[in-house]
């Protein structure tokens, strides 16, 4: 017997706790992997209160599951076979699945549930029947109800029987824009990113910011930001990306303020703009990855005194991690921050740049601000 898995079983976890609003938790994790499976047109996506159910209708499993692995909101999930309900047709599918997966020592148990009650064995007799046919072809495997090596899940639904045996731990965390909108400060270093990825992971929809000051910052710069904004994106949610110009300002900050105030001064302008295009975007918060004492800029002193420019919460999800923390999150959580090869990302495109002429805001502080705009 040749077996595939025919769909996807998804578990919630923390999404579980939640009382009256539980749903709408629900429903924005099923639109987020509806979205990260839209290259998948033959995957269909289905959720209740309990679970989800991926059907992959012929699609290849392991893409797919690859894709689920980075979206928030996952707990775990269990690839699926599915099965007529005959109890010999069971009998072979465990059978089948135990030999392939057998090693010497290996133990196991059945755990069979049955939604459908018109099925002929009740869920003692499935699992007493599965049990012995295991035995049958596997007479040295031995039972174990406690922390088995494989745990046989059976379900008997209405329309046929399902069978699963692994369980693939996801990243767990809220679905992405469960938590309201942040504008994430995102300058193309290590540590913005792995913010914006940490407030990806408690359900912040995030826009990008990044402040360009063309010729000083290079095309190559830009890019680099845009392509960090992409590689979030595999996490469950759209990101608009943001490109300011910064230029002019800077320029004449540098000008006319003593040098010992040029770096909070800009920071302190780019602080309000952010906020700007925050309150024009109905943002709530402002998100950056600041890490106390990393820089000069970077202390509880110079943080007050860049803060005061505006009322609006900031959020540092990073700001007690050193660098070498920062860095090995970022190697385990994006590691394709370190590749740039984004031919072999998965997953949906950033909003393209307009080639046409662009859309200028109003100037805020004499700095033109610049929408990259949705194609």
């Amino acid at each position: 017997m040749t077996l595939t898995y025919s769909e996807i079983m998804v578990r919630y976890g923390e999404l579980s706790t939640k009382g009256k609003n539980r749903m709408r938790f629900i429903n924005k994790l099923r639109n987020n992997i509806q979205d990260v499976l839209s290259i998948y047109p033959e995957v269909k996506v289905t959720f209740d209160r309990d679970r989800g159910h991926i059907y992959l209708n012929g699609t290849d499993y392991e893409p797919v599951a690859e894709s689920l692995k980075q979206i928030f909101g996952i707990q775990a999930f269990s690839p699926v076979y599915k099965f007529e309900k005959d109890v010999e047709v069971l009998k072979k599918a465990v059978q089948d699945i135990m030999t392939g997966l057998y090693r010497d020592g290996l133990t196991f148990k059945v755990t069979a549930k049955r939604s459908d009650h018109d099925f002929v064995l009740d869920s003692r007799e499935l699992n007493l029947t599965l049990g012995n046919a295991v035995f049958d072809v596997l007479p040295n495997i031995k039972a174990q109800m406690k922390g088995p090596d494989i745990n046989l899940k059976v379900e008997i639904r209405a329309e046929a029987a399902y069978i699963s045996h692994e369980e693939i731990k996801g990243v767990g965390g809220l679905p992405v824009g469960t938590a309201g909108k942040g504008m994430l400060m995102l300058s193309g270093g290590i540590d913005s990113p792995v913010a914006g990825y940490l407030s990806l992971k408690r359900g912040v929809d995030i826009e990008a910011v990044h402040f360009a000051s063309p010729p000083y910052t290079s095309p190559g710069a830009l890019k680099k930001a845009q392509d960090l904004t992409r590689k979030l994106t595999k996490f469950g949610g759209n990101i608009q990306f943001i490109e300011v110009l910064f230029t002019e300002i800077q320029e004449e900050i540098k000008e006319k303020a003593p040098e010992a105030y040029l770096m909070t001064l800009t920071r302190r302008f780019m602080m309000r703009i952010t906020d700007r295009i925050r309150e024009e975007r109905r943002g709530l918060v402002i998100i950056n990855g600041e890490s106390l004492g990393q820089v000069a800029s970077q202390t509880m002193e110079s943080m007050q005194a860049i803060n005061a420019v505006t009322c609006t919460p900031v959020i540092r999800p990073v700001v007690t991690m050193d660098k070498l923390e920062i860095i090995d999150l970022a190697q385990k959580s994006i590691p394709s921050t370190f590749l740039f090869n984004l031919s072999k990302i998965a997953v949906p495109s950033l909003h393209r740049t307009v080639q046409r002429p662009i859309q200028k805001s109003k100037t805020l502080n004499n700095m033109s601000v610049v929408w990259m705009l949705k194609a």
